[in-house]
């Protein structure tokens, strides 16, 4: 998963001149890979994620599983590059966005609706999430989970914690990991609006104490 740029409309590494024979494969390559992903995308969408195998992608795309490999390098790069857009978008509603997700809004109202845009954004694309999380080497140190991390942490010593913010907002974090809220849910039955009631009661206890 990528981050998306610090500033809105910013672009990595402009400004160099690119040759036109590298630059024609170079968007070969961006549309052979849409096309890899939007395969992809229908086999999730008719099946489900665990549906999702090179060998069933290289077979649903008509291409060598070989050419699957080159793109995506893994299955875990596969799901990565899958959830890739998704992420940017909610990065790009938390740093960018109008409040109270997005900057403008107290940092209590912002924690209550980021989690419960977070809740919302992850019984969407939970299942996405969670397969790639589980083929991450360290899930914790990708960009994604670094910038939520941080924002997290950002909001809390907005608020006034002082109790160690860092590890509080890993324990924020935890609230909200997809494997525990696919599970809450699927299993348990627990509503979307409970969820988000939980988390709000959860955040307001712990600024209120602060």
């Amino acid at each position: 998963m990528s981050l998306i740029p610090i500033r809105p409309g910013a672009q990595p590494g402009g400004g160099r001149a690119v040759p036109p024979s590298a630059e024609s494969g170079r968007r070969d390559a961006v549309r052979n890979r849409e096309l890899l992903l939007c395969a992809a995308r229908e086999i999730v969408e008719e099946s489900s994620v665990e549906a999702l195998t090179m060998d069933r992608l290289a077979q649903r795309a008509g291409v060598g599983k070989g050419t699957v490999f080159r793109r995506f390098g893994s299955r875990a790069g596969l799901m990565v590059a899958l959830l890739s857009d998704a992420e940017a978008e909610f990065q790009g509603r938390f740093m960018f966005g109008p409040p109270p997700v997005g900057p403008g809004a107290p940092p209590l109202e912002r924690l209550i609706a980021v989690g419960a845009a977070r809740i919302a954004w992850t019984l969407e694309f939970g299942e996405l999430a969670r397969a790639a999380d589980a083929s991450a080497y360290n899930r914790f140190d990708v960009p994604p989970a670094v910038l939520w991390h941080r924002h997290l942490e950002m909001l809390l010593r907005e608020a006034g914690v002082t109790a160690d913010p860092w590890l509080m907002a890993s324990a924020l974090g935890a609230a909200l990991e997809p494997e525990l809220l696919l599970h809450s849910v699927g299993v348990h039955a627990i509503t979307p609006e409970r969820l988000t009631e939980n988390w709000r009661e959860l955040v307001t206890r712990i600024v209120g104490g602060a």
